[in-house]
């Protein structure tokens, strides 16, 4: 029998109120008995739900309730890794501030900065290389560093320069080339990210 009809009323309930943030029908189920830390057929939890919705003050009242942050559907999101994918500052700062475990890797391998590098999410790079002791040089499993990925899959405009410059004064490896020896100035030179390649000389590379 599927998961999705092995739920306990009360805990269906409660995930439907978490997805949709009504806060008084969550904080209802809770009282009611409904498990905080249940998940639906795809292993998501109330909290991932919630954040999904951009329901950042039932995102707060689950945490204070308890529930467990770090869980991954199987698509190894949580909230704090949705966040940093979706560019949700306040959700990512939210989650940074409760604890969350920010080892946890994507289901590419790549931890919170990758995807918020890749994306071009600016203000998340920002936050996290400024507040926590994230992995700036981790290699995902495509063997791409958070500097190689906004290289490759950005325009090369300010955005991306401005990510480039700040991972590289936390410490990102300008040396660290890709599967095939490229290095991230030799992507950023195929690509004529002119002002890209001009950063990363001037960062030793």
């Amino acid at each position: 029998m599927p998961l999705a009809f092995a739920l306990r009323d009360i805990d269906r309930d409660y995930l439907s109120a978490a997805a949709a943030g009504d806060l008084a029908r969550v904080r209802e189920a809770l009282a009611g008995g409904a498990n905080r830390d249940v998940t639906d057929h795809e292993e998501a939890t109330a909290i991932l739900l919630a954040a999904r919705g951009g329901h950042h003050d039932t995102v707060r009242a689950l945490i204070a309730e308890g529930v467990d942050i770090d869980a991954q559907d199987q698509i190894c999101a949580n909230p704090f890794l949705f966040g940093c994918i979706a560019g949700d500052l306040t959700l990512v700062r939210i989650m940074v501030e409760a604890g969350a475990d920010i080892t946890r890797r994507t289901r590419m391998g790549g931890n919170g900065l990758t995807p918020a590098a890749e994306k071009g999410h600016r203000e998340v790079v920002h936050y996290l290389l400024e507040n926590t002791r994230i992995n700036v040089n981790l290699t995902n499993n495509l063997g791409w560093t958070a500097l190689i990925e906004t290289i490759i899959l950005g325009d090369g405009g300010p955005a991306r320069q401005e990510i480039v410059t700040l991972l590289l004064r936390h410490g990102a490896r300008s040396d660290m080339s890709d599967p095939w020896g490229a290095s991230p100035a030799d992507l950023a030179r195929e690509r004529g990210y002119d002002e890209i390649v001009e950063i990363l000389e001037q960062h030793g590379a």
